[in-house]
């Protein structure tokens, strides 16, 4: 029978029937394992930082006040943003009324001690003619007494000129420190009172420090010498500072405390910039694996660890974060292989086919 006469006879009786030239069926596919990224653990250095932010401002201001009262200014020599030395005048008040005193005073001195002299005659003589019988006792006390009295007169007035001069050596305003003035309400002619407002404020040693913000989860990791780095909005590069101290309160209504980091180059920002700070508290080796690589359920945290293949869901313990890597404390070793992304779509028991991140 012809092959045309074949075909024709399987269709008509309803059969279907494979030509006689086919092939005989294929075996089943092979399973194909998903091919999922994976990592090595390692060990590496991280350092562990605190992130704070807040003002800076001077270490320590000092106010200069005068030292005399009731005298006006007479002459200013220093002004707001100028660098003063420890010594320098920066006022002078007006020494007139105080000069008039003086004389005064150096007058009743003179009298003072003219008298003194006439009674320690007086007394001397009194006392010869005692020895000889020729006056009284009672006498001789009055002029001892008398004595006495010019002498205390005479310190009283020397002790009267000894304040008046200390008061105009005071009429020099003096810096009592070295630093930069940034504040003067000293005016020529105003009336000099240590009860007002400072006639100059002055930074100590042009000193400036951030005041830091720190969480209150941070404030026990954060100590005194530990550097940073700090970071103003107004882009100053390479600033950096060290923590002078940590203030022993913690706010409670902000619940956060405050650390003091000096800067290292004060000239290079102004008080009351705002700034950010980045302290290193500590660099350790230690065993990492990459953010990506883990995962939570719950309050526990997570890595698929790998092995022949086969994924193994493992709970772990972490440590400092340091940019893209995390310490593990616990639940891995150096040289476990884990998947690389904790998003992948593996669960408990999977098997893999694993493929070695092109980096680590």
């Amino acid at each position: 029978m012809s092959r045309t006469a074949i075909l024709l006879a399987t269709a008509l009786s309803g059969v279907a029937l494979q030509p006689v030239w086919a092939e005989t069926a294929a075996p089943a596919a092979e399973i194909v394992l998903p091919a999922i990224t994976i990592t090595t653990v390692a060990s590496r250095k991280l350092e562990d930082r605190i992130l704070a932010s807040g003002l800076i401002a001077p270490v320590e201001q000092v106010s200069v006040v005068p030292l005399v009262e009731g005298q006006p200014i007479e002459t200013l020599n220093a002004d707001v943003g100028d660098i003063v030395t420890a010594g320098q005048v920066l006022a002078t008040l007006s020494t007139a009324s105080l000069t008039i005193s003086q004389s005064q005073l150096q007058a009743s001195l003179a009298s003072a001690q003219s008298s003194a002299a006439e009674a320690k005659k007086t007394a001397a003589r009194t006392a010869a003619l005692l020895a000889q019988g020729s006056t009284s006792a009672a006498n001789n006390d009055q002029a001892q007494s008398a004595l006495i009295a010019a002498d205390a007169q005479v310190k009283s007035v020397q002790s009267q000129l000894d304040t008046l001069a200390l008061q105009l050596s005071r009429t020099k305003v003096i810096s009592p420190v070295a630093g930069l003035i940034t504040a003067r309400n000293a005016q020529i002619g105003s009336i000099a009172s240590a009860q007002g407002n400072p006639l100059f404020v002055i930074n100590r040693d042009n000193a400036l420090e951030l005041r830091a913000d720190v969480a209150e989860s941070d404030v026990p990791r954060i100590a005194k010498g530990q550097t940073a780095t700090i970071t103003l909005a107004a882009n100053v590069p390479g600033l950096t500072g060290t923590v002078r101290l940590v203030e022993p309160d913690v706010d409670v209504t902000t619940r956060v405390g405050r650390a003091r980091i000096a800067i290292d180059k004060p000239e290079l920002v102004r008080a009351g910039m705002y700034a950010e700070a980045n302290v290193l508290v500590a660099t350790h080796d230690a065993v990492a694996i990459p953010v990506t690589s883990l995962g939570s359920e719950g309050a526990e945290s997570t890595v698929m660890l790998v092995k022949d293949g086969v994924v193994h869901r493992t709970i772990v313990t972490t440590g400092i974060r340091d940019g893209g890597w995390i310490e593990i404390l616990t639940g891995l070793s150096a040289g476990d292989t884990i998947v690389a992304k904790a998003g992948a779509f593996v669960t408990d028991g999977d098997k893999i086919n694993p493929i070695p991140a092109t980096t680590n």
